[in-house]
């Protein structure tokens, strides 16, 4: 099959209602690495429930997630060589440590880079407090189905990335990864066997299994609320980056950042390999 473009465009998302407590909340952290330093007091605000919980604001990416449609036979997608491309988060609003939220999603754009360049295919999805109606966040999501170009739809230029400073970063931030990071992330609720089956892995070209892209940015959006945050959670208002290539269970991210008035630039790199995992990422502060 080829994507059909008016199919794809208009595919009928149902509403998805997701309760979370502030077990998943702690859990959540815990998988990007907090707690690591359990003497941290700090990071403690996002791992313990005493006095108060914080939620981290990268949670919002695994709220009212639509699961994995782009599998489906009739969307026309070649759904084994897709690539989660971008990634973008709006936080309208701190988010609860536990709530009941309700999330709908849509197709806003589909580019058709031509016949063996791929496509890409946008995503919104918009959250919502359930019991007080307030807007929570809005995700935003680029999908590249390599396989799928030439398909007759409309192909303008792709929007250009976020564009880092041309100097030294202001701050670097060095964060380990646990070796049994994917398995601990894989709970939030990405149960890919590619993050935790070797056997998976390596059928997929992998040495070992691979840590979910949305913990790196986790792991990434870390690094800016400890080195240019002080850990405080209501300042993050946004973020929005490219992957570029995987991260391994176990590697250390090193992120680098530049400070522009209320816009942190950053990318990160798996210092062991030496290799940009994610790039063009910027984090909008609140105020």
């Amino acid at each position: 099959m080829t994507i059909d473009y008016d199919t794809l465009l208009n595919w009928p998302f149902p509403e998805i209602e997701q309760t979370y407590t502030e077990k998943d909340s702690i859990l959540y952290a815990l998988g990007v690495g907090l707690g690591n330093d359990p003497l941290d007091e700090r990071q403690l605000r996002y791992v313990f429930e005493e006095p108060e919980l914080i939620a981290l604001p990268t949670m919002a990416a695994v709220l009212g997630t639509p699961g994995f449609w782009l599998r489906e036979a009739s969307t026309g997608v070649t759904w084994e060589t897709l690539l989660h491309g971008e990634q973008g988060i709006e936080l309208h609003r701190p988010l609860p440590s536990a709530a009941t939220v309700v999330a709908q999603t849509r197709v806003t754009d589909i580019l058709d880079k031509g016949e063996g360049r791929g496509a890409l295919i946008y995503t919104e999805r918009h959250i919502q407090n359930r019991n007080t109606g307030e807007s929570l966040a809005t995700l935003t999501s680029t999908t590249v189905a390599r396989s799928d170009g030439g398909f007759g739809g409309p192909s303008v230029t792709q929007p250009r990335p976020h564009p880092l400073p041309d100097r030294p970063a202001d701050r670097v931030c060095d964060l380990t990864s646990v070796p049994q990071a994917a398995l601990i992330y894989r709970l939030s609720g990405d149960p890919n066997p590619l993050h935790a089956s070797p056997e998976v892995a390596r059928s997929a070209g992998f040495d070992a299994p691979i840590l979910h892209g949305l913990c790196t940015l986790g792991i990434a959006g870390h690094a800016v609320l400890k080195s240019c945050l002080d850990y405080e959670a209501q300042k993050f208002h946004s973020m929005q980056l490219r992957f570029s290539a995987p991260v391994y269970p176990g590697e250390t991210i090193r992120t680098e950042m530049w400070l522009e008035g209320n816009n942190i630039s950053f990318r990160a790199i798996a210092t062991e390999r030496n290799i940009v995992v994610l790039n063009n990422g910027c984090i909008g502060i609140r105020g």
